[in-house]
């Protein structure tokens, strides 16, 4: 990636990124965000998402539904994020938190053009993504691709996995027909048989699947590969900020914690908190409220609480990524992370 042509893009892009709120945000009075029901003035602070409003954000809303941010004295704006990604504008320090991904932020942290950020928490603590497809078809293990049509997006992690997966599987990966990804609804495309497979986040488009009687087949990167059990998505923050403001930082991890235990507690109340900030959702409501249930207990799953990173994780995938020519350059080792600004377990 070009980083600072990136950058350059996410600056020209602010004002009106910065004017999209992804959902409207009230505090917990049901005053606008910003306005406090008190005299006490609130640290205004930028959160841009990764992707339109999702069930992997549900624990953001959850905090600012119930004043969480409010009550750690923060006035939390949501944004959308520009074309470039979430990572630019955290790195260029206009939004001082975001969401991002462990694959797609590893070029960001490495070269001249290095981007100031770094993972301060675990959205959830395993990687759900794999590869669906219609039940049946033979699709079930990797080796079942060989002659199918796979929606790719063409970049080189992606493919890299794929061929690792499929190969050891005892398939060749050559084999494989490449389609360029234009898939926006997974359902429709399996129904149409326009792709034969799609890599997906079961967390949403699996469980779309699920609400729509799609019977499908579907195996997980993680479950083949433990190399592949990285973090996927996280919480990103501006480094000069969390250097510059660390008890910020740590106020607004504090109350995001608790939004997404909240979530993990109430699935079913923590669904209709996010389809009430984000009306455009409740076309989907049987998918959120579906969603949320799924996701209730993968937040934390085996980790002593939400959002710790374990480092032998962490550097597992990095250092395949970089054994495998997939970096620049490598990736030093505890790069890119920290549990530093979570609260005490």
């Amino acid at each position: 990636m070009k980083f600072a042509k990136k950058m350059l893009a996410a600056l020209l892009a602010l004002t009106m990124t910065l004017a999209l709120c992804a959902c409207g945000s009230t505090n917990s009075d049901g005053s606008a965000s910003g306005e406090s029901g008190g005299d006490e003035e609130l640290t205004k602070v930028t959160f841009v998402l990764d992707w339109t409003p999702n069930t992997n954000h549900t624990g953001l809303y959850a905090a600012l539904a119930n004043g969480y941010f409010e009550e750690a004295g923060l006035d939390v704006e949501v944004v959308q994020p520009p074309d470039d990604g979430a990572e630019m504008l955290v790195g260029s320090g206009k939004a001082q938190f975001g969401v991002s991904f462990q694959d797609t932020m590893a070029p960001a942290l490495i070269g001249e053009n290095a981007l100031p950020i770094t993972a301060v928490a675990a959205v959830i603590q395993h990687n759900t993504s794999g590869i669906i497809s219609r039940a049946g078809e033979g699709m079930d293990t990797p080796k079942g691709l060989e002659g199918k049509k796979y929606a790719t997006w063409d970049m080189a992690v992606e493919k890299a996995m794929m061929k690792n997966v499929v190969e050891a599987d005892g398939g060749d990966f050559s084999k494989v027909e490449l389609i360029p990804s234009t898939v926006t609804d997974e359902v429709s495309a399996l129904q149409s048989k326009s792709v034969d497979a799609i890599w997906i986040y079961y967390a949403w488009a699996g469980i779309a699947c699920q609400v729509a009687d799609l019977d499908t087949d579907y195996f997980a990167f993680s479950d083949i590969d433990p190399v592949f059990d990285y973090y996927t998505p996280v919480i990103i923050a501006n480094n000069s900020f969390l250097e510059e403001n660390p008890d910020t930082a740590k106020a607004f991890l504090s109350a995001l914690s608790k939004g997404y235990v909240y979530a993990q507690e109430n699935p079913d109340e923590a669904a209709e908190i996010l389809l009430e900030a984000c009306p455009e959702l409740e076309g989907s409501r049987d998918l959120v409220v579906a969603s949320q249930e799924y996701l209730a207990d993968k937040y934390t799953a085996d980790a002593a609480q939400w959002g710790v990173f374990d480092a032998d994780r962490w550097n597992a995938f990095y250092n395949w990524l970089s054994e495998n020519n997939l970096t620049a350059e490598a990736i030093p080792e505890n790069t890119g992370f920290t549990n530093d600004y979570l609260p005490a377990a």
